[in-house]
């Protein structure tokens, strides 16, 4: 909770109490790169005036529960002062129970509007063995602070696409739970691409062997924007997976993004095969990138581990063969940018909205003029 970076990820602290977290000052090893003056107070806040509209669609089961509702907190339990105040802020949680129906459920989070502040609690959960598709949406202007469970039942596959698609006046600091069942799937992207500020710490935890979970993200951020991504991905059980792939691209003077990846490989958790990636590009002078991937390992006896980060500009290789072969400089730069943010959207399997996150991701390239 000080200043003091922990010695390892096993002793991250949590609670559902928000008054068991002190006031972050903000030189806090899991606050130093989020800009404290930009958080509208969500540092500070325990009480919140509104709640986002939570709209889903058909082929789901929908409930809205209060907090003594006993699979609440199912999914995962606060390590942050804001999702503590968020847990405990909200009035009625919402409730998305996934029982093998075909076809995506489409989860519609809008935030409560501009000078606006609040709290918000979802949680998506599957039954066994089934299959689902499940994309959530976060769109509106205003203050948003949440929490997201994901509970993928034993021998369930669940897709998850969550994106944020905030106003330009937003600011979101979100955290998403994710407990992975015995032989469970979890196949999760993440998109950011609107907002002021957008904060999202992600954790994994197991409940069982034979779990799988699979973290893509992709960010643009444009000048003055603040995209960060936190993760830990907790391996506490033996014969489980994790593959996380993060890319994100930079335009326009005090653009920022933030990627931290932790992966804790527990004395208990033999067999594990894991890895983890993240990539930036640069696309122009005055934007930054802080990427830190971090792995534990407590056990000898693993299948395989890694991490890497690379940061870096435009290929000039690759510019000067596409323009070579008669491609303007403008037009080849746009096409290394789509190449580079391929490799994720090629992982979501729903047509229609691999198609509307490539005409966002075009909109962003047109407005920055790469």
């Amino acid at each position: 909770m000080g200043s003091k970076p922990l010695a390892s990820a096993s002793e991250r602290f949590t609670s559902y109490d928000v008054a068991a977290f002190e006031v972050p000052s903000g030189r806090e090893e899991n606050w130093r790169f989020t800009p404290k003056r930009r958080l509208r107070g969500l540092w500070e806040t325990t009480e919140f005036s509104a709640a986002p509209e939570v709209v889903v669609s058909d082929g789901a089961s929908v409930e809205t529960v209060g907090r003594d509702d006993a699979r609440i907190g199912e999914g995962g339990i606060p390590a942050d002062r804001i999702a503590a105040a968020a847990w405990s802020g909200f009035d009625r949680a919402t409730v998305v129970t996934l029982d093998g129906t075909p076809e995506p459920v489409t989860v519609t989070v809008t935030g409560p509007g501009e000078g606006v502040v609040a709290a918000g609690h979802v949680q998506i959960r599957t039954t066994p063995h089934t299959v689902a598709t499940v994309v959530v949406v976060n769109r509106g202007s205003g203050t948003l602070a949440d929490n997201l469970e994901v509970v993928v039942a034993d021998g369930s596959t669940l897709h998850l696409v969550v994106t944020e698609e905030w106003a330009d006046d937003a600011v979101h600091a979100g955290a998403h739970h994710f407990s992975v069942g015995r032989d469970a799937t979890l196949r999760a992207v993440a998109v950011q691409l609107g907002g002021d500020l957008v904060r999202i710490v992600s954790t994994v935890n197991y409940r069982g062997p034979g779990g799988d979970a699979e973290l893509l993200g992709l960010g643009y951020a444009d000048a003055e924007q603040h995209l960060e991504q936190r993760l830990l991905v907790d391996h506490g059980v033996s014969h489980c997976r994790s593959n996380v792939l993060y890319k994100n691209a930079l335009q326009g003077t005090g653009a920022h993004t933030v990627w931290i990846g932790d992966v804790l490989i527990r004395a208990a958790a033999e067999s594990t095969e894991t890895f983890e990636f993240n990539r930036n590009l640069v696309l122009t002078p005055g934007a930054r990138a802080d990427s830190v991937p971090n792995l534990e390992i407590e056990t000898g006896e693993i299948v395989s581990a890694g991490h890497a980060s690379a940061t870096g500009r435009f290929d000039d290789e690759q510019l000067f063969y596409l323009q070579s072969r008669g491609i303007p400089e403008d037009a080849a730069r746009r096409l290394v940018v789509r190449g580079f943010f391929g490799e994720i959207l090629s992982k979501i399997t729903l047509p229609d909205l691999r198609e509307r996150l490539e005409a966002l991701v075009e909109a962003e390239l047109a407005v920055t003029g790469v």
